[in-house]
């Protein structure tokens, strides 16, 4: 099992949020700067509890994004307005990937996804092995 909490602002731009434009009749997809810095901060933040051997089997992956409290809601309310979960979770499982956490992110067979208000923002992150 691995288990930390990431004591930061957690990133509201996701993966979701891709641009594409069109060059000699091709798509081009890419990120626009506020999700290529999301991406840099989770990774930033992630790569300090990198593993030393990734996990090569089943998991699950428990995560709670805690925004910070804008005031008017209570320490631990469930936050109900996006970004939505599982937009969250693609880059950060992406992220994850990218720092061998495991062998790819198809191992991660069970997710608990949860965000909330909170007066110490951050993302808890625990993975367990099934």
């Amino acid at each position: 099992m691995t288990e930390f909490f990431m004591a930061m602002i957690p990133p509201t731009a996701t993966a979701q949020e891709h641009k594409v434009e069109v060059r000699n009749g091709k798509p081009i997809f890419y990120d626009p700067p506020e999700v290529k810095a999301a991406k840099e901060k989770l990774t930033a933040n992630l790569s300090k509890y990198s593993l030393n051997t990734p996990y090569r089997d089943g998991v699950r992956l428990i995560t709670k994004w805690l925004f910070p409290n804008d005031g008017k809601h209570k320490d631990g309310e469930y936050k109900i307005s996006k970004p939505d979960t599982d937009n969250l979770q693609k880059m950060f499982k992406d992220c994850m990937t990218k720092l061998d956490f495991w062998t790819d992110d198809q191992l991660v067979a069970s997710e608990i996804c949860e965000k909330f208000w909170a007066d110490i923002p951050g993302i808890y992150v625990r993975i367990e092995e099934l």
